[in-house]
């Protein structure tokens, strides 16, 4: 199984986006980094004992599922959709939802337009083999308005594409857009529609049928959004791992049973997760949040115990 061979080669092969700021992309130096990049980093400290075990394969759209089902990648992180087809039909499985998101769309403020109702006669960018094309098409065609669809396999091609004025709008996830406005000559021409068109919960996705790596991936991610759900960060984990008082916790940080047996792992593997990649919490913040150029509220994606909707099952 895959957990076997990561074992065996000593690193994870995680299949990542082409560079999606906030999400995964590399830094100056080549390091990749984003709230994707840090799945993969958490299920390499759960298995290896180092979140930094892990080789990066950047992906588009189109080749993404493919490179899984053949066994190019361990593990998909790369800002993927949950649908019924893609959970059904193509050998795999999605682990969990790291980003709720939704479709929106992008246009010069210059056009004068505030509302995506006003796009009829538009044409439209997008990245091919995503569920944004079927996505636009199902809203363009309910509202009654005309459409021409402009699709490109690589995100950057599409980012040049509308900054250059082949296309009116740019639709893609809204955290996406938030994101690839960054790149664009003069971001501050550019807004944001206010509609959601869709549901796009974005996770991790491994392939069907590999049950105790699906865990694996499942729970790693679980460990973050319970840590931060406790109170337990990078920094404190060491004290509150000191501190029995809580059996939950203990449970957690692997002082009470022996949870990482349950999946073919060592007492510390949650406990390396938490020390190396931090909570659910820090890894949005470094990646996504106000201090970030992507600048993204919590919103939806904050704990259910502050108003969101990211709930882990508990360890126990």
């Amino acid at each position: 199984d895959t957990l076997t061979d990561v074992k065996e080669k000593g690193y994870l092969q995680c299949g990542v986006g082409q560079g999606l700021p906030g999400f995964s992309s590399p830094d100056e130096s080549g390091h990749w980094q984003g709230i994707d990049v840090d799945v993969c980093r958490a299920v390499a400290a759960a298995t290896l004992g180092d979140a930094n075990k892990v080789k990066y394969t950047p992906l588009s759209a189109k080749e993404r599922f493919t490179a899984l089902q053949s066994g190019e990648i361990d593990i998909l992180s790369r800002n993927t959709t949950e649908t019924f087809t893609r959970d059904t039909a193509l050998g795999l499985d999605f682990a969990g939802i790291n980003y709720y998101d939704g479709q929106g769309f992008m246009v010069r403020k210059g056009l004068g337009i505030s509302s995506a109702k006003e796009l009829s006669g538009a044409a439209v960018c997008t990245n091919a083999g995503t569920t944004t094309e079927m996505n636009a098409a199902d809203y363009f065609r309910s509202n009654g308005m005309d459409y021409k669809i402009v699709a490109f396999e690589k995100m950057d091609e599409v980012v040049v594409a509308y900054d250059a004025g082949r296309c009116d709008v740019f639709t893609t996830d809204r955290s996406g857009l938030a994101a690839q406005r960054s790149k664009l000559k003069e971001p501050a021409k550019h807004m944001i529609l206010p509609e959601t068109i869709s549901k796009e919960p974005l996770g991790p996705v491994v392939r069907h049928g590999d049950n105790r790596w699906g865990d694996v991936v499942r729970w790693s991610l679980r460990v973050m959004k319970n840590a931060e759900e406790m109170g337990v960060t990078s920094s404190n984990v060491d004290a509150m791992r000191a501190d029995k008082s809580n059996p939950a916790r203990n449970r957690l940080l692997g002082t009470a049973g022996n949870m990482g047996e349950k999946l073919g792992l060592s007492k510390e593997w949650s406990y390396n997760i938490i020390k190396q990649v931090g909570n659910y919490g820090e890894a949005y913040s470094r990646n996504l949040g106000p201090t970030t150029p992507i600048n993204l509220p919590r919103g939806i994606n904050n704990l259910w115990t502050n108003g969101g909707i990211q709930y882990a099952a508990p360890i126990r």
